[in-house]
């Protein structure tokens, strides 16, 4: 970085910064987290008969603690793309209205969970449904460790509820799935034939109102040899939705290829559960109690609003720590 001509290659430099960042996050917190224990240790020796110090040292090793935990999960979180922004994907699965409104649910839970973290949110593309909620949608989140932190969020996750859609005031169970995967650099090999890719224009769909683009820019990318079909409506223009959607078609390729080579990852995840029950990874109950469960770590909280509201760190910190099975 000292170095004259750094910042002539722009885009080299900006991956250095990211990296710099990446490794101060990672070394930082552990030297502070060290230093304040030892200076907490030398108060303690020089204030043994003083009950407000000790009060006070007291509550200093209680925010230690927290910093320490962080520091812990941050070490574990050493995979290959755990640093990586992350593009989530939310598909309402089966119960119809009531699906699609649980879907918009999550949407909310995920963007607030960003937003208690300092994450950055955009909304990359949003399928709204007949009469409310979303059939589907996409979010970029932004920042450290983005993607380490939600990859154990893909699954089926349940919902059980008085259905505000029956009048009849009957107990609905419904699904909706979740895909996470890491946002790729664009210097990792991802060979992309154009002639294998179809672009389809269309106007973006949205509820009304004057936020409804009137022009032909949401772009649509079907990749013919997989397959997969990625598509973006909310960014201004057309040129800025197809660049978009072809980091997310990079993004899934490149997923799709670590699946086919590591064995273990295929055997996890090639095949892809319906989103309805039995299938689920974590139950959120509303009625006749109040519970939201892991099935995978066997957490569970009775406060349902907190993690709608974004509080899922209990859940994503405890599959963290979980061992992988032999």
């Amino acid at each position: 970085m000292t170095q004259p001509n750094f910042w002539d290659d722009s885009p080299n430099a900006n991956k250095l910064m990211r990296e710099l960042k990446y490794l101060k996050g990672c070394v930082e917190p552990f030297e502070n987290s060290f230093r304040k224990l030892q200076e907490l240790g030398e108060i303690l020796e020089i204030s043994k008969d003083e009950p407000d110090m000790l009060e006070q040292i007291s509550r200093e090793l209680g925010a230690l603690e927290t910093d320490v935990n962080t520091v812990e999960i941050q070490s574990i979180l050493g995979g290959p793309f755990d640093k990586n922004n992350v593009i989530l994907s939310i598909n309402a699965g089966a119960g119809g209205t009531e699906s699609c409104d649980w879907a918009s649910m999550l949407l909310r839970m995920y963007t607030r969970w960003a937003d208690l973290h300092q994450r950055k949110v955009k909304l990359i593309d949003e399928l709204h449904g007949e009469e409310a909620g979303i059939k589907s949608a996409t979010l970029g989140i932004e920042g450290d460790m983005a993607y380490g932190y939600l990859k154990g969020e893909k699954g089926v996750h349940r919902l059980v509820r008085i259905s505000p859609f029956d009048s009849n005031k009957r107990r609905h169970t419904s699904f909706a799935s979740v895909d996470v995967i890491p946002e790729i650099e664009e210097d990792i090999d991802i060979e992309i034939n154009p002639d294998d890719i179809r672009t389809d224009i269309f106007r973006s769909s949205g509820p009304g109102g004057q936020s409804v683009n009137t022009t032909d820019s949401a772009v649509r990318l079907t990749h013919s040899p997989t397959g997969i079909v990625v598509q973006c409506q909310n960014e201004r223009s057309q040129l800025q939705n197809k660049q978009m959607a072809m980091k997310i078609l990079r993004a899934r390729l490149h997923e799709l290829k670590r699946k086919e080579q590591e064995e273990k990852m295929s055997k996890e995840y090639g095949q892809k559960q319906k989103i309805e029950w039995g299938s689920q990874i974590r139950s959120y109950v509303m009625h006749p109690y109040s519970m939201v469960k892991d099935h995978r770590t066997e957490v569970e909280t009775g406060n349902v609003p907190k993690v709608m509201d974004g509080g899922i760190d209990l859940f994503v910190e405890a599959f963290l720590r979980m061992k992988p099975e032999k």
